[in-house]
């Protein structure tokens, strides 16, 4: 499974353009928050986390919705709610469509649940066409400095790289276990971007 996706995650590179993305949509879904115990979500986790590796990206309002998040796939960011596209470098469009995202987060023992659905992801590349949808989870207790947030990633892969030879390969990871990694968050900034 590994080769399946250093090949995906090197042909994003190559044919993604830079640049802004552009939302198709006014927002539908946001982000649900569920402090347990009913109190308010800390303020001090309000911010910009960004992953050590694989690109992922989090910025936390201070009522703890998502501000926008910056996808491992494609290194795209990504509004709740808001379908993004991207043109690509060969000159067709990547299109990536949110589902309900979720944060959860314990103040007993400081650990945070980031949940990040993508409904529908497409991306052509080079004759290729990636589609399908994913769902992406972050747990892990925040340290009491409040500055690192160390993780488990389980992503839920549901991807089919249709090539141009017409041969359809799948890239989903197994739809109970996921595939899991550790992952170490940094928050870089207090300030939540617009």
């Amino acid at each position: 499974m590994q080769w399946k996706w250093a090949l995906v995650l090197g042909l994003l590179g190559a044919f993604l353009t830079g640049g802004c993305s552009r939302p198709l949509q006014e927002p539908a879904d946001d982000t649900t928050v569920i402090v347990e115990g009913g109190g308010p979500f800390p303020r001090s986790l309000a911010g910009r986390w960004q992953a050590s590796q694989h690109g992922w990206e989090f910025e936390l309002t201070p009522d703890g919705r998502i501000a926008s998040a910056i996808l491992s796939l494609g290194r795209v960011r990504i509004v709740p709610g808001k379908t993004t596209t991207m043109p690509t470098r060969g000159g067709h469009q990547a299109v990536f469509t949110p589902g309900p995202w979720t944060v959860h987060y314990l103040p007993g023992t400081r650990e945070l649940t980031v949940e990040i659905i993508m409904n529908h992801v497409r991306m052509e590349m080079g004759g290729t066409t990636l589609e399908g949808s994913c769902t992406d989870t972050f747990v892990g207790p925040v340290a009491a400095s409040k500055r690192a947030w160390q993780v488990q990633w389980t992503t839920f892969t549901r991807y089919l790289a249709h090539t141009p030879d017409g041969a359809v390969v799948n890239l989903s990871t197994d739809p109970t276990y996921g595939e899991t990694k550790s992952l170490t968050f940094e928050k870089t900034d207090d300030r939540v971007g617009s």
